[in-house]
């Protein structure tokens, strides 16, 4: 009787594809992203959001104001929170993206860059930026680890082109106005290439 013999054949082991494993990893690591996103509501004035992520930066980092349960955010806290990956905003139900809101935003102040450079700059240094409008100046500042509501602003912010006039007038106005508040007084100075040169002023009796 004959005795066949079989031959053991080994399969080549099929290699994992690295680039699609690349990209799932990648999917997922969006979608985690996204989970964390705010997501908010340009209404032509202002930018409103209700979710979770926005109550819970809120607390940490005073992004925004809270307003009847809701975030209300400047336009440069929008701006920075989109350069940032940390917003996605939607108007008329489609997304709108950094360059499009600063377009809306030129229609009402067209140094609307300028401000947020300089807004950009101090919030990357660790400082609470909010408004200061009723102070009659742009910004007001909060030195490092505090918040609004536990001291008072240390500075008002002016931010400045390097390219803008600015007259001794303006320039006695913007300290008047600091001295009167009790606040030191900031210039924040925007060159061509964005960066943000600061002088601080303050009054000196003879």
């Amino acid at each position: 009787m004959a005795i066949k013999r079989k031959t053991s054949e080994k399969k080549a082991k099929k290699k994992p594809d690295k680039s699609k494993s690349d990209k799932k990893l990648a999917e997922s690591r969006k979608k985690e992203s996204e989970k964390n996103t705010i997501k908010a509501l340009f209404t032509g004035e202002n930018v409103i959001s209700n979710t979770k992520e926005a109550i819970s930066l809120y607390s940490q980092s005073r992004f925004g104001e809270l307003k009847q349960g809701k975030i209300v955010y400047s336009i440069v806290e929008a701006l920075y929170l989109i350069e940032k990956k940390k917003m996605t905003l939607y108007f008329d139900r489609k997304k709108l993206n950094f360059e499009k809101l600063i377009d809306f935003a030129k229609q009402k102040n067209k140094r609307i860059r300028t401000k947020y450079l300089v807004f950009r700059d101090m919030r990357n240094r660790g400082f609470i930026v909010k408004t200061a409008l009723k102070f009659g100046a742009e910004f007001r500042i909060y030195a490092r680890g505090i918040k609004p509501g536990e001291d008072h602003a240390k500075w008002i912010l002016y931010p400045v082109s390097e390219n803008q006039e600015l007259t001794w007038h303006d320039f006695s106005a913007k300290n008047r106005v600091a001295h009167s508040t009790k606040k030191n007084l900031l210039i924040g100075i925007v060159d061509e290439e964005e960066d943000v040169t600061y002088y601080e002023i303050s009054w000196t009796k003879p």
